[in-house]
Formats: structure tokens, C-alpha cells, sequence
């Protein structure tokens, strides 16, 4: 009777910036741009940068979330304007 030994290899946690762009299809500038931007969280060793799978899966989720129809979108920018005219106008009473 003969035993095989199976040696599994651990689940692979980090991934280097060139496997993290060959899994998203995504450039290394537009990667960096998502890093820099919080999109997508980043581990460094040293030099070395690295990004985890949670990181990637949690990346893959904020793309996937639906974005707001564009008539929210433009009642947001609204608002927005809405405040930056009233701060104007308090602004300009104080003078």
C-alpha cells in the first residue's frame, strides 16, 4: 500500500503590483492613481509594494456598487452650490 504525500502550498495573501495588473487589466499608472486615491489599499515591505486579497476583493465591490442615477448626482452638485453661494453671501454680509 503506497501513501501519497499531498503538500499543499498556503493560499497566496499578497500580490505584486504587475500580478495586480494583469488581474484587474488595469495599467500600473491607474493603479497607482486608485492607491493614491484610497480606492485600493497598499502593503509595504521596505521597497517592495504589495497589495493583499482583501484588498483586491474589497476593490472589485466598490466597482461593482451601483452608482447614483444622474439625476441624484446633479441634486448633490446642487446642494453643493447651494452651500458654496450661502458661505459667499454670510461672507460678504460680515464686510
Amino acid at each position: 500500500m503506497t501513501t501519497a504525500l499531498t503538500c499543499l502550498a498556503p493560499e497566496q495573501v499578497l500580490y505584486k503590483i504587475p500580478e495586480v495588473m494583469a488581474m484587474l487589466r488595469m495599467s500600473r499608472a491607474a493603479l497607482y492613481q486608485e492607491m493614491s486615491a484610497g480606492r485600493l489599499r497598499k502593503v509595504k515591505r521596505g521597497r517592495s509594494v504589495f497589495v493583499t486579497v482583501a484588498a483586491i476583493a474589497d476593490y472589485v465591490a466598490l466597482l461593482a456598487k451601483p452608482r447614483p442615477p444622474p439625476g441624484e448626482r446633479e441634486t448633490a452638485r446642487g446642494r453643493a452650490a447651494e452651500a458654496q453661494s450661502a458661505v459667499l453671501h454670510l461672507l460678504r454680509r460680515r464686510r
